[in-house]
């Protein structure tokens, strides 16, 4: 797989992408606050479980602190670990810039939350063992993906690759992102139990991501770089 960090994509209606760097604040806060110094156990109180949920068992009392609804939002603020944290904020820091720029602020904002409630529905409807919890903010994140994919298939992404070594690499983001699309589907597919990433999570959140888009990009946004004219194409294929 590839791990991008870097795209040279101008934003061309907002200054500032506040809800993006606004969210990856968010969550950084959360991760202190219910976390603080413990990096692998998160706080479980504000972490969706599927059994409870669908009120098909009771959550433990001593892990309540919000309403059982409340937990499909509340979810994606938590994380596993650091490294699980730092993985969805720069897929967040890279592609919600631009996302962000194609719907306004407050639409994206709304489409975040649309896409990781989506994507925590889809985990607590599919998966194999509903008394998991589920944590981190992989569903909305993989909103932001589909709709880059979406908006900019042809904007060249910096991507960390790995053969034997680590090395920066120049590729479309058709390339990088249709690899994470198709990858999230095998692994689904697959169905592998000993995995502790929720790929249903994932797929939902890509789906909703994909769905609402055309929703919420401004009108005179065209989707697949249908409007990338000659020179910023060449600039930003460099």
């Amino acid at each position: 797989m590839f791990l991008p960090f870097y795209d040279s994509n101008p934003k061309q209606r907002i200054s500032l992408q506040v809800v993006t760097v606004g969210l990856i604040v968010v969550n950084i806060l959360f991760f202190l606050v219910f976390q603080g110094a413990v990096i692998d156990y998160p706080d479980y109180r504000l972490a969706l479980i599927p059994v409870t949920l669908f009120a098909e068992q009771a959550r433990p009392v001593d892990l309540i602190l919000v309403p059982e609804e409340i937990t499909v939002l509340s979810y994606m603020f938590l994380h596993g670990s650091w490294l699980h944290l730092a993985g969805n904020m720069l897929f967040l820091w890279v592609f919600g810039d631009n996302v962000e720029d194609a719907m306004g602020h407050v639409k994206f904002l709304i489409f975040f939350i649309l896409c990781g409630i989506a994507g925590g529905l889809a985990y607590a409807v599919m998966t194999p063992d509903p008394a998991s919890p589920l944590v981190g903010a992989s569903g909305a994140t993989s909103g932001v993906v589909a709709a880059y994919l979406m908006l900019h298939p042809r904007v060249k992404v910096w991507v960390l690759a790995t053969l034997l070594i680590k090395f920066p690499l120049p590729l479309p983001a058709w390339i990088v992102l249709g690899a994470y699309v198709i990858w999230n589907v095998v692994m689904v597919l697959v169905g592998n139990s000993n995995s502790s990433t929720a790929w249903w999570a994932h797929l939902g959140g890509l789906v909703a991501g994909a769905a609402l888009t055309p929703l919420f990009k401004h009108r005179d946004v065209k989707l697949f770089d249908r409007d990338l004219d000659a020179s910023r194409q060449a600039a930003l294929s460099d």
